[in-house]
């Protein structure tokens, strides 16, 4: 698995942009959810699975908000 955590940059319209500063919280319904940047100022969202929430925590690319 990739070290990175990408999405979809509604702003640029550019897919699989790498995400900075991710933050990942859980959803009230349990699902996993990352919120960072692009580096150019631009927020973006991504949905992510439990096993790649966690991983991407375990490698120190995403930090954990609850």
């Amino acid at each position: 698995m990739s070290k990175m955590i990408t999405a979809y940059c509604m702003k640029t319209k550019e897919k699989n942009v790498p995400m900075q500063d991710a933050v990942i919280t859980k959803t009230a319904r349990g699902g996993y959810m990352a919120q960072g940047n692009d580096g150019k100022g631009n927020k973006m969202t991504t949905m992510l699975g439990e096993a790649a929430a966690l991983q991407a925590v375990k490698d120190g690319v995403a930090k954990k908000a609850w």
